[in-house]
């Protein structure tokens, strides 16, 4: 026997099994039809100017270089990205609080938990419903009391920062839950010895927080911040109920003036590639937000 063959021990014979590619061929053929299709679809809208299904001209890049120039689009992403950087320095903060207030057993962490949860389990078109009726300065009762008790002049109607502050705050009391309840299951994983050690050194509350639960919620906070991050850009429904994108432009983001050209105008191509780099800067960003994350809690 060679030397070659005696070092690489026996040699597995055996028939393979690939049966396992039974089970993932669903799951192919639904990711495909759902993602890839689709995908290939908006592709190729995107390179062509579209006057009918049997008329179609070929114009490569045009809809991209006229989507990147368009001063309309580019008023709409530094509005989308400042509204997203806003929700992010409010709901990740104010989502840990809730969840270190929040007790940690018996039937008032059950009521905790179901109160918080609440808002989550309220369909988006509703919450913007909701808000509509609750801000109105005339019957909301929020809009009144902002006018009639605090004396503030308030119309989400006809004032851009009010509209701004109405959808802000909307999107607070809809999706802070969201980061309480996944920093609160963070919390819920630290060994119970660590705050047993922290006792016995008399540590007090704000130690405790930044020695012990922070540096466990790492790798909680980094989902945090991706979800909410990429739902906060990607905002639509809520918005679009409670100012329809006014007044003006004042909350026109990004998905109600794509919807505008893609529903609206339809403008197959523009939208097409206005889709795609809508797309591609979500997925960026996040791998980016996901790499200095990660590398930073090593």
């Amino acid at each position: 026997m060679s030397e070659r063959s005696m070092s690489d021990g026996p040699v597995d014979t055996r028939p393979k099994d690939n049966r396992a590619w039974i089970f993932v061929v669903p799951v192919v053929l639904s990711v495909a039809f759902t993602a890839v299709i689709p995908l290939m679809t908006v592709v190729n809208y995107s390179v062509q100017d579209v006057f009918s299904p049997d008329d179609r001209i070929f114009v490569g890049l045009e809809w991209y270089r006229s989507v990147t120039r368009d001063h309309e689009i580019r008023a709409a992403f530094l509005r989308t990205l400042l509204f997203s950087l806003q929700v992010l320095l409010l709901e990740i903060p104010l989502g840990v609080a809730i969840a270190v207030a929040m007790p940690r057993r018996g039937r008032a962490m059950s009521a905790a938990l179901v109160v918080v949860a609440l808002p989550l389990l309220i369909p988006w078109n509703v919450v913007g419903t909701i808000w509509q009726i609750f801000a109105r300065p005339d019957i909301g009762l929020g809009g009144w009391t902002v006018n009639t008790v605090f004396g503030v002049d308030f119309n989400y109607t006809l004032d851009s920062t009010d509209a701004w502050l109405t959808v802000l705050l909307m999107d607070v009391w809809h999706w802070t839950p969201l980061v309480a309840l996944l920093a609160y299951a963070g919390l819920r994983s630290i060994p119970e010895p660590y705050y047993q050690a922290a006792q016995i050194d008399s540590a007090s509350a704000w130690a405790v927080f930044r020695h012990i639960q922070l540096p466990r919620l790492r790798g909680v906070l980094t989902i945090a911040i991706l979800l909410r991050f990429m739902d906060s850009f990607m905002i639509y429904t809520e918005p679009f109920v409670v100012t329809g994108g006014g007044p003006g432009n004042a909350t026109s983001f990004l998905s109600i003036l794509l919807s505008k050209v893609a529903v609206g105008q339809f403008d197959l191509g523009p939208a097409g590639a206005f889709s795609l780099l809508y797309f591609l800067f979500v997925q960026v960003v996040c791998f980016v937000f996901f790499v200095v994350l990660t590398r930073t809690g090593r």
